[in-house]
């Protein structure tokens, strides 16, 4: 496409191509025989376990007697366009015919405690499978109002950090999630039916 012997300036041709001027002066490096041995490995250690992501490949390489780190290993990984295979909750699906709430807190001013509350669910990831996190937080002074962990998303445990803050706290004037699942839904029903 880039005709060295054309009149137009190579920098007008790139810029019309759409690509950076820089581009026309760089000559691939060929990966060098030890990197494609070393990536040929992982390639093989990748599909004896798929679940490895690049701290344990390095490990698992470490252990075969080759000295190689973690951001070697993960640059080689996004060359070879693999990555690890696991389980990732879904935690921000909506549920079939969920209610959208209106976002009440466009243009308002938070000041002073009590106004505004926030609650959100965040999952933890552990060793086998994940610890679900949830917090309620006063938004005027960040601070967090009451917790709860839970191995599982059913609703009881947002339920319970909720009615701890109201019990220790009282009402807020808004309450506010950006969490779309049901279990947090059904909060927001609770907390407007003990308005």
């Amino acid at each position: 496409m880039i005709d060295r012997g054309h009149q137009l300036p190579l920098s007008r041709q790139a810029e019309i191509l759409g690509i950076s001027r820089g581009s026309l002066y760089y000559d691939p490096c060929p990966v060098s025989a030890a990197d494609l041995s070393i990536m040929r490995r992982i390639d093989e250690l990748h599909l004896d376990h798929p679940f490895a992501g690049s701290r344990m490949l390095r490990d698992l390489l470490r252990g075969e007697g080759i000295a190689i780190g973690r951001e070697r290993v993960t640059t080689m990984m996004r060359r070879m366009g693999i990555e690890a295979i696991y389980r990732r909750p879904h935690t921000s699906k909506p549920a079939d015919g969920h209610k959208v709430f209106p976002y009440l807190l466009r243009d308002v001013t938070i000041e002073r405690p009590n106004q505004v509350w926030a609650m959100d669910i965040t999952y933890i990831p552990m060793a086998r499978g994940f610890v679900y996190l949830t917090a309620v937080v006063d938004w005027f002074s960040r601070r967090v109002l009451a917790w709860r962990l839970s191995i599982s998303m059913e609703v009881d445990f947002c339920l319970d950090a909720l009615e701890e803050a109201l019990a220790r706290h009282g009402r807020p004037e808004i309450f506010n999630t950006d969490s779309k699942n049901d279990g947090v839904g059904r909060l927001r029903r609770s907390v407007v039916a003990k308005r």
